[in-house]
């Protein structure tokens, strides 16, 4: 994606279809925590390391997402494949502090979300590479590598691949 704001993002999808579609950054986290949301909202916590909020995309910056495991049921979600769920259920941080949230998680503000017909119009001029998604990649590999680990994965070798669409 020639586009500098995708620059070496991995984005998993969670909604497409005619009204448009919807995703969240996956590998960009920022400097701040989950433990200082919930300090803002004074939810009593408990000892322990808190993971990152994630900019989840360029689009309603404060809207915040939970992408998590189906081990945890939320009161509202979406199951977005596999193993996973979409949700902004806010029961969930006080969930967390408790130590009965989802076993895996990830907590963005924002997401990348395209009008009707525009993801389909940048496929067809292959400004994305799509992938199958993986779990392990979500949530097991280094932000910084999860998106050549994610093209790497299916065979191809992210640095060739942008060399021959003029990307690099």
């Amino acid at each position: 994606m020639p586009d500098p704001r995708f620059k070496e993002l991995l984005i998993y999808l969670c909604s497409h279809d005619q009204d448009g579609a919807m995703g969240l950054v996956v590998n960009r986290p920022s400097a701040h925590s989950l433990l200082e949301i919930l300090k803002g909202l004074q939810v009593e916590v408990g000892n322990g390391e808190w993971p990152p909020i994630y900019l989840g995309g360029p689009v309603e910056t404060e809207a915040a997402f939970f992408l998590y495991t189906a081990d945890y049921q939320a009161g509202d979600f979406l199951a977005v494949g596999g193993d996973l769920r979409l949700s902004r259920d806010p029961q969930i941080l006080h969930d967390l502090a408790a130590g009965r949230g989802p076993r895996r998680y990830l907590f963005a503000l924002g997401y990348a979300g395209w009008g009707p017909g525009q993801l389909e119009n940048e496929l067809t001029v292959n400004g994305w590479l799509t992938l199958p998604a993986e779990e392990s990649i979500i949530f097991d590999t280094p932000d910084v590598e999860k998106w050549q680990q994610a093209a790497r994965r299916f065979g191809i070798d992210i640095a060739i691949f942008n060399d021959q669409v003029g990307l690099a």
